[in-house]
């Protein structure tokens, strides 16, 4: 009876060792934004609509601000749900300060679901793999939209410094 249940025992430790927490920090925690603004410890963005003359000069515009030592590396990719085909919108650079992903807001109809991948390290955005991904699904409603750049830049850091607030994260 004893020899049958070695394996038994066997099976349920090599279960037990593939879901131990450690695999789980290789897996990239994903949320889902669903507001103009999200933050988070070590993370903050907002959204916003800089409107031009005609709807092809109009472009939507996320300041993403990261705590270096959290996040040092990020990335911008918009996704087409369907063919599952991707476009880079700001391919994996240094987070050394406020960075603007800015892009053309009729593009969003081919690539509508929009990922911001932070990446804890050098090595991490090289191999694809973040540690943090916020996703959208199109802009979201309450982004606003303005015609002056100057305003847009203000309303950007208050709308940041307004969604830290509200969650208590400290400025990164």
């Amino acid at each position: 009876m004893r020899v049958c249940a070695l394996p038994a025992i066997a099976c349920c430790a090599f279960a037990l060792a593939i879901a131990m927490p450690g695999d789980a920090a290789e897996t990239p925690r994903e949320v889902h934004g669903s507001a103009d603004a999200y933050a988070a410890p070590g993370v903050a963005l907002a959204w916003g609509v800089l409107r031009g003359a005609s709807e092809t000069a109009t472009v939507v515009v996320v300041r993403v601000i990261t705590d270096p030592q959290a996040y040092p590396w990020f990335a911008a990719t918009g996704i087409d749900p369907f063919s599952k085909g991707e476009q880079p919108l700001l391919r994996a650079t240094q987070s050394a300060g406020p960075l603007d992903v800015r892009v053309p807001r009729a593009q969003f109809a081919d690539y509508p679901r929009t990922e911001l991948r932070f990446f804890a390290s050098a090595a991490a955005a090289q191999s694809g793999t973040p540690k943090l991904v916020v996703f959208y699904l199109g802009v979201p409603d309450t982004t606003p939209e303005l015609v002056d750049e100057a305003k847009l830049d203000v309303y950007l850091a208050d709308r940041i410094a307004r969604a830290r607030a509200a969650t208590g994260s400290k400025a990164p």
